[in-house]
Formats: C-alpha cells, sequence, structure tokens
C-alpha cells in the first residue's frame, strides 16, 4: 500500500538525517496540541538563553505538530508524527507567509507490528527523520528525550546495507527520467582523503541486475554479492583499481541516494514505503 503523494511529498527531494529512536513512554496521539504548545514554549526559553537563534532577527517559532496515518507499512503500524517549526519575524505583517525552518518526523513503516513485543504504556516509532538546523534537532530531540523517556542515536547505515540498496534499488522500474547508479567509495589509509565515483547507465545496471535475480521481488545476499562483484571487476578491467579495498560510502540511483552518515533523500514517491520501510528495518534493529 502506498503512501499518499499529496501528503507525502514534503518527504521528496530534501536531506533527511536519519536518527533511531526508543520507544516513547505514555505518548498519546489524542495530545498532539498541547506538545506542540508545551515544544514552543520549551523553545521560547532556549531563545530566552540565547540559543537556536538566527543572528539580528526577531523570530517567533511557531509548532506543529500533527499525525500522519498515510506513512504506514501495514495496519499494524502506528501513525507517523510530523513536527514542524516555523517562523515569522516580528517586524513582518501578521498575515505574511510563514518560513518553514525545520521539520522532523517520527515513524514506523515496517508491514509487522514491532508494537506487539512492546508494553501498553509505548509507543513504537523507532525511525526519526530530520530536516533543517542541528540546533533545532538537538533541541526537539532533548524535549522528546525528557518529556517520553526515549533515547535518540544517530542512525549510520553500513557499506554491506548501502550495496543492498543498490541492487535493490536498481531493479525497481523507475519513471522516465533515467538516473545513473552511483556509487561513491572512499580509499582509507591515504594522508589526503580521496573519493572514488563510480557511476553505470541505469539501463546497464538493470541488464546485470535482471540477469543475477532469480526471482523477481526477492533478493538474496548471494545475489547482491554477484551485482558488486560484477561490478567491481567491471571497475578494475577499465581502471585497474580493487573497489574491494576500499569503503562504500554513498548509493545514489533513481529512487534515493543514502550516505553511510545516516543521510537519505527520497526521490520517487511511489517507492516510499518500501524506503521507509528498509530504514525501519535498520533502525529497529539498532535499537535491539
Amino acid at each position: 500500500k502506498g503512501a499518499d503523494p499529496q501528503r507525502t511529498a514534503f518527504l521528496l527531494r530534501k536531506q533527511w538525517t536519519l536518527y533511531s529512536v526508543t520507544p516513547l513512554y505514555r505518548f498519546s496521539y489524542a495530545h498532539l496540541r498541547d506538545y506542540a504548545r508545551l515544544l514552543s514554549a520549551c523553545i521560547a526559553a532556549e531563545k530566552q538563553k540565547g540559543l537556536a537563534v538566527e543572528i539580528g532577527v526577531e523570530l517567533d517559532v511557531k509548532v506543529a505538530v500533527s499525525s500522519l496515518p498515510e506513512l504506514k507499512g501495514s495496519d499494524q503500524d502506528q501513525a507517523a508524527i510530523l513536527v514542524q517549526l516555523s517562523s515569522r519575524s516580528r517586524a513582518s505583517p501578521k498575515n505574511s507567509e510563514e518560513k518553514l525552518l525545520w521539520s522532523g518526523c517520527f515513524c514506523c513503516v515496517s508491514g509487522e507490528n514491532p508494537a506487539e513485543k512492546e508494553p501498553e504504556d509505548f509507543t513504537c516509532l523507532p525511525l526519526f527523520l530530520a530536516n533543517g538546523a542541528e540546533s533545532y534537532t538537538a533541541l526537539v530531540g532533548s524535549w522528546f528525550q525528557k518529556t517520553f523517556d526515549c533515547c535518540f542515536c544517530r542512525l549510520a547505515i553500513s557499506p554491506f546495507n548501502l550495496s543492498w540498496m543498490a541492487a535493490m534499488w536498481t531493479g525497481c522500474k523507475g519513471d522516465k527520467t533515467t538516473c545513473a547508479l552511483e556509487l561513491l567509495f572512499s580509499v582509507p589509509c591515504l594522508p589526503q582523503p580521496l573519493d572514488i565515483s563510480y557511476a553505470v547507465h541505469p539501463e546497464d545496471a538493470k541488464a546485470l541486475w535482471d540477469t543475477i535475480q532469480k526471482t523477481p521481488g526477492e533478493v538474496t545476499q548471494e545475489e547482491v554479492d554477484v551485482f558488486m562483484d560484477c561490478l567491481y571487476s567491471h571497475f578494475h578491467r577499465h581502471f585497474k583499481i580493487h573497489l574491494s579495498a576500499t569503503k562504500l560510502v554513498k548509493v545514489s540511483t533513481a529512487i534515493a541516494s543514502a550516505h553511510c552518515e545516516g543521510i537519505i533523500k527520497f526521490l520517487q514517491s511511489q517507492y516510499l514505503t518500501e524506503v521507509l520501510m528498509l530504514l525501519t528495518e535498520l533502525a529497529i534493529v539498532h535499537i535491539q
């Protein structure tokens, strides 16, 4: 079941930083307005101390907390929670446009119910996405941690998981705008940092994957390994460089791009649910 493109369009083509979050204690969907008010007061108090302020601009930060039931893998999943901070400078007229400063989204797009394992006072939303200044992420994160006794942790993506993403997303049928499969590698143990960028024409990458994948819709570890080995040997034939000795740090495809530091960009709404499912799975494993 795909997410509603209208309601989830805000996720597309932005850079999101990934976090894993332990279950929220005594969180209630009935009190979202109260949470917005309390978080707003917390941000105002921090600003009094001179923190999280854009220099020289008197800003009123407005907080909105809403639920996004569209962002689910199945009916068992908890509805996603969207937190948005917007601003209007005090000098501007009351009806002027508000500027979105920061967005954060808690979600659980898992297709199965991880909450079954949780005691009933806990709400399981293991994946958190943040877009905007880190100072706001820290403020919002610490408020949630204090209020719901949870813990935020940056969610890195291992080279192993990046290679899975490269294979799976190459296998997806993209839209008309073909986008090369791009892999970025970092070369270790050098005095100066060196990156190697490797781009493969989307049709060539897809043709290679189609010769490897045995069951459409299913991906095995062996298939991912063969796919990456073929790409590595092709590169070695041309440039005499063993990519297996480097570290895969970024994967870009028509579906999404992902960086090992836990940064993701969603590029197609029709695959949003699948990508979020994979990220939710990584977040759950990370918490455990």
